[in-house]
């Protein structure tokens, strides 16, 4: 489901003393914050971002109004959203967020296979959890398992690799 806002992070430090922040990333490309304007905390506040800059596997932020280390230390464990009106991520892309509880159906036999329930990410692609009465199955979202994903739906369809939802 298409949400209004979307988690696109987490602060978990502080970079300097002059109230820069280390947001942990929860995209795959941190380059797209460079472009956003504005996050919000969870209670809607918003927050005016002054810059964005990815740096190795985390983005260094500065924001207006914070200027020091222990402002900054104030946001951390803190996570931001976007409006995702906001962004700009093309018209079949997806946030993580947006897909989980998801039904999720097999292309060839049209089976319902479970719900996405949650997403790990390994490095070198992302692994679907999707439950099914009292087990989960993991599956690798690569191009060849995953034929299509329909957020507006919450509807998702794949080809599972073989025997991964073989019942014992």
């Amino acid at each position: 489901m298409r949400k209004e806002f979307l988690e696109v992070g987490k602060v978990v430090g502080t970079h300097g003393v002059k109230g820069a922040m280390r947001l942990q990333p929860w995209s795959d490309d941190s380059a797209f914050l460079e472009k956003i304007k504005t996050v919000y905390l969870a209670d809607k506040t918003p927050i005016k971002l002054v810059s964005a800059k990815a740096h190795g596997n985390i983005t260094v932020i500065t924001a207006e109004g914070i200027d020091s280390i222990e402002k900054a230390e104030a946001l951390r464990n803190k996570v931001l959203m976007i409006k995702r009106n906001d962004a700009d991520i093309g018209k079949d892309r997806y946030f993580i967020d947006e897909i989980i509880s998801s039904q999720v159906f097999d292309a060839d036999t049209g089976a319902l296979l479970g719900i996405l329930s949650d997403v790990s990410k390994t490095g070198a692609n992302d692994v679907w959890h999707i439950k099914r009465n009292e087990k989960e199955y993991l599956i690798p979202a690569i191009e060849s398992v995953v034929v299509s994903v329909d957020i507006d739906a919450e509807k998702v369809i794949i080809r599972p690799l073989g025997g991964i939802f073989d019942e014992d």
